[in-house]
């Protein structure tokens, strides 16, 4: 158990958090929540012991083993990837390492002799001799094969880095596991793995994403880092939100009855109370919900970005051919026999793990690159609005204020409005005076946005939007594209964010395109299927 008392944070004049009481117990997961600099990060480096508070004291069990996810990429090269993970638990690692010097002796005297039978039986005890099996499991779960298992990690690319200290922080069921941001790189096989190892961990588990599907899959309460304090909240992160809007509501409408207000609060509490009985924390979460009061829930005071897409004209109903294109990249193969055609009311999420193939598509789409082969057409009506992943070409260098930066882009360029339209992506007052060479990567996306919703496209094509926004901007952003009148074409790693969006799902496979009219959901199941059948009777899972 991990217990704050009066825990504050303050750096020079300014205070995270003050006087913060809170308890963590054993098989919750507690996601944690806040806006960007709130301190969400910083909390896990005081439970974990790496930063000392301003005032206050952090307790912890006496004989629990915490873990930590790593987050220098380079620590660890000159070891083989096994070790790294097994490096995860300190003890462990000491008795191997211990027990192997002694046996290496060339004196070996009977004191070696009982000192090395005592570290036999430690080792016993701390499952040592599953230790490599043990890990290599993680590692196959997280997407490392086995033949990198024995490579130094100093080969490994930086996203295979990442996967590998994941493991490290897995390894060996820790009493107490802190994870910062676990999901990123991870493909969603990797992070369906992760949610149910999570789920099925009988530890404290505290964890920091900006992941909501993540959030909404493993945590039993939200840990909510704001009003200069931190609050827990039971339930899953869709359950913060709604209810916390709701009391937002409440406070702001003064002049209604609030009676109305109340009784919508308690009809939603009960609702998610009875769906939670279905999740896999069915009864423990539907308890803590039922002791839910309606004091217990606080407006948050998190600013959301005004994220809405019009077209300025209709779009017809020929909109987009595609016929066989084909790409290589150093030798490569990205695109292969790609064929679709865009229709009215599509939203299309480009899946799978070819980013290479999926941003190249988009590229050559936009006229960016030309293809090896095959044909495409715009329709007559269409108004393309292209976001790439790589932003760099539009900031990089570029000393004008924001507002000169969007006045480019602005059918009216009128100082006033630019500001207006700065200030509801939340770049107001002096903000929106920064340069724009020096804007931090969330603050890129925003403007990204910004000038995107100015085109007036009714044909989007969007490459990892949510890359590097926060919580309340993906939110945003999310609600504009469900809301959205046109045609859209988008690649993302976001699980809710597909899943709520598209109602058509394209996997590039090096074979071509698995094409589904469906949801995000129904066609990872459609998927998992036709693996299983695949495996079972030696048949192609990715004949279109």
């Amino acid at each position: 158990m991990i217990t704050t008392n009066n825990l504050s944070l303050q750096f020079g004049k300014r205070t995270l958090f003050k006087n913060v009481n809170l308890k963590f117990t054993p098989g919750n997961c507690y996601g944690v929540i806040g806006a960007n600099g709130a301190g969400k990060s910083t909390l896990l480096r005081i439970l974990s012991g790496e930063i000392e508070p301003t005032k206050g004291t952090v307790e912890i069990t006496p004989g629990e083993r915490i873990a930590v996810l790593k987050q220098d990429h380079y620590a660890f090269d000159q070891y083989e990837v096994l070790r790294t993970v097994i490096m995860g638990h300190k003890r462990l690692v000491e008795v191997m390492d211990e027990k192997n010097k002694l046996y290496a002796k060339a004196d070996f005297s009977e004191e070696d002799g009982i000192k090395v039978s005592e570290l036999e039986a430690e080792f016993a005890e701390l499952n040592g001799w599953e230790a490599e099996a043990d890990a290599a499991k993680l590692l196959m779960g997280l997407g490392i094969e086995e033949e990198k298992h024995t490579h130094p990690m100093a080969e490994l690319t930086p996203k295979e880095k990442v996967r590998v200290l994941l493991a490290q922080a897995l390894f060996g069921n820790p009493d107490i596991l802190l994870l910062d941001e676990p999901t990123n790189h991870l493909d969603i096989e990797s992070i369906n793995w992760l949610e149910d190892f999570l789920t099925n961990l009988n530890s404290i588990v505290i964890v920091v994403s900006h992941d909501r599907h993540f959030l909404n899959q493993v945590c039993t309460y939200i840990c909510d880092v704001d009003f200069g304090g931190i609050s827990l909240y039971a339930g899953n992160y869709d359950f913060w939100y709604q209810s916390s809007q709701l009391a937002l509501q409440m406070a702001k409408d003064a002049n209604r009855k609030k009676e109305e207000k109340i009784k919508e609060l308690k009809e939603f509490i009960a609702r998610f109370a009875a769906n939670a009985a279905k999740s896999k924390q069915a009864t423990s979460r539907k308890k803590m919900l039922d002791k839910i009061n309606l004091e217990d829930i606080k407006p948050s005071s998190r600013r959301y970005p005004y994220i809405a897409f019009t077209p300025e004209r209709e779009i017809g109903d020929q909109l987009l051919t595609v016929e066989n294109l084909n790409k290589t990249v150093d030798g490569e193969s990205v695109l292969k026999n790609v064929s679709f055609t865009l229709k009215k009311g599509d939203k299309v999420a480009f899946v799978g793990p070819n980013t290479t193939g999926k941003t190249m598509l988009f590229k050559i789409l936009m006229g960016e690159e030309k293809a090896d082969s095959g044909t495409f057409a715009w329709g007559i009506t269409t108004s393309q609005g292209y976001m790439p992943a790589d932003n760099a070409a539009f900031f990089d260098g570029v000393k004008m204020n924001l507002v000169d930066w969007l006045r480019q882009y602005s059918p009216d360029p009128d100082e006033t409005f630019v500001r207006g339209f700065l200030g509801r992506m939340l770049f107001s007052g002096e903000e929106s005076q920064k340069a724009a060479g020096v804007l931090s990567g969330g603050e890129r996306v925003r403007c990204m946005l910004s000038r995107l919703m100015l085109m007036g496209g009714n044909v989007l094509l969007l490459d990892e939007p949510t890359n590097h926004l926060d919580l309340e901007s993906i939110t945003a952003l999310n609600t504009g594209l469900i809301n959205f009148k046109g045609a859209l074409l988008f690649a993302s790693h976001d699980h809710e964010f597909v899943q709520t969006i598209a109602n058509r799902i394209i996997d590039i496979t090096p074979d071509g395109v698995v094409d589904r009219l469906s949801t995000y959901d129904d066609f990872l199941a459609n998927e998992t299927v036709r693996t299983q059948l695949a495996e079972k009777y030696g048949k192609n899972k990715n004949v279109r």
